[in-house]
């Protein structure tokens, strides 16, 4: 019985696809069958996009949204047909367990962008036809600045160019330096790729924008710029949690740290983190696009975001609003009260610690994770979760500019003036680099 209890909590690398396994004459058949069906898709779908791309009087709010469903169909037939087709053909159904997780995760993903694209569809129709179909919106912005526009277009260059120039020496530092490969610092990684996609979704727009005084922006801008915003937004409050978890099991469960933060659970974690940034924004941006858009095409605010683009609509938006609630609350305000917990937990566990030297220790390996939680999180749930009167106030820009673009900035620097394993593999960098280039002269 021991031995059986100890095989059964063996941890699955794989499984076994059964399939059409029982019938194995007639796999032939099935193949040839499915093998046209999937080519009958793959086709019809594709020449779908194709006819309404090069067809003008296709270029209509209904094609659109049908071009866009039409290429949903061609990833969710590829993602499981070919896999499906190859074991037809082969003995071997075996799959891993991380690509199970990622069809899993693909099929999530596409099925609820299809279902919000199939009600999204049913938005196309307007029998009142008083509504002005725009193809730019006029981001306002700082205007109201007028001269000042300048000096705070050079504060911005600024910060923009420390914001990726720091990322982008953490992501270096640590796939240059091995001491730092470790859970920790492979979220971080993916924390500072996220922070500069997030910024860069923001910033070189908004630069524009300050130096000219047409600052229009397409539709389809707005909403790609939408996108990239929501995603990366929503994804770092994932990672910023697992993280946060990181640092719990590594004080509170020291011996069953390496067993707990396995590779493939890390690999995982980041991956579901990217997969929720991904189901979850981008159906939900594709509702408030599919929405109808008439009076005024002016949004008081720098970048297209959730509230002032749904303020635009001539439609009834309290579902999207109910929806946009739930994702924030879900994702932000549980995810922060996750880690408030979690810190909670192991600092009161860092108190028991016998030695002093021990609990600095300790506390210096979570106090960047913290200062870079609070700082995003606060700012964050100001901007989403406070109440406001529904137009954007001065303080509101102000307190998005923290968000999308001082924020991103300050986390590097948390990270490496607060970090003496960042700041020591940096230095070693540096000294390795120097000796480099003095052993070549």
């Amino acid at each position: 019985m021991e031995k059986i209890k100890g095989r059964n909590q063996t941890p699955i690398a794989e499984f076994i696809i059964l399939g059409f396994g029982n019938g194995p004459e007639l796999q032939p058949l099935v193949f040839l069958l499915f093998l046209l069906i999937y080519i009958a898709t793959v086709a019809g779908n594709s020449l779908t996009i194709v006819l309404v791309i090069a067809d003008h009087h296709l270029h209509t709010p209904m094609y659109y949204f049908l071009g866009h469903l039409s290429f949903l169909e061609v990833c969710y037939t590829s993602a499981f047909l070919p896999p499906l087709l190859a074991s037809l053909l082969s003995r071997d159904r075996t799959i891993s367990a991380k690509v199970c997780v990622g069809q899993l995760v693909i099929y999530g993903g596409l099925s609820t962008t299809e279902t919000v694209m199939l009600s999204a569809m049913s938005y196309d129709r307007d029998p009142g036809g008083n509504q002005t179909i725009s193809d730019v919106f006029v981001l306002v912005g700082f205007s109201y600045l007028k001269e000042l526009q300048i000096l705070l277009f050079v504060v911005l260059v600024v910060i923009y160019l420390l914001t990726l120039m720091g990322n982008l020496l953490v992501i270096l530092l640590i796939k240059l330096s091995p001491s730092l490969h470790t859970p920790m610092y492979f979220f971080l990684v993916n924390l500072s790729a996220s922070e500069i996609c997030f910024t860069s979704s923001v910033v070189p727009q908004l630069l524009a924008h300050l130096l000219v005084e047409e600052k229009t922006i397409s539709i389809a801008a707005c909403a790609a710029g939408m996108y990239i915003n929501a995603i990366t937004g929503l994804t770092q409050c994932c990672l910023l949690t697992a993280m946060a978890y990181d640092r719990y099991v590594a004080i509170c469960h020291p011996l069953h740290y390496t067993t707990i933060m396995s590779g493939q659970a890390c690999a995982l974690l980041v991956g579901a983190s990217w997969a929720a940034g991904i189901s979850v924004e981008v159906p939900l941006t594709m509702w408030i696009f599919s929405l109808p858009f008439c009076g005024s095409n002016r949004i008081q605010h720098f970048f297209c975001d959730f509230p002032p683009v749904l303020n635009m609509a001539c439609a009834d938006t309290s579902q999207i609003e109910a929806v946009g609630l739930t994702v924030t609350v879900v994702f932000t305000l549980c995810p922060f009260l996750l880690t408030l917990l979690s810190y909670a937990r192991f600092i009161s566990t860092i108190l028991k610690l016998p030695s002093a030297e021990g609990r600095r220790k300790a506390f210096s390996t979570c106090s960047s994770h913290l200062t870079v939680v609070t700082v995003s999180y606060v700012t964050v749930i100001i901007t989403y979760l406070v109440p406001n009167t529904g137009s954007t106030t001065e303080s509101d820009l102000l307190i998005s500019l923290l968000n999308t673009i001082v924020s991103p900035a300050l986390n590097p620097i948390i990270y490496t003036l607060r970090n003496k394993e960042v700041k020591g593999a940096l230095r070693k960098t540096v000294q390795k680099s120097s000796f480099s280039h003095h052993w070549r002269n």
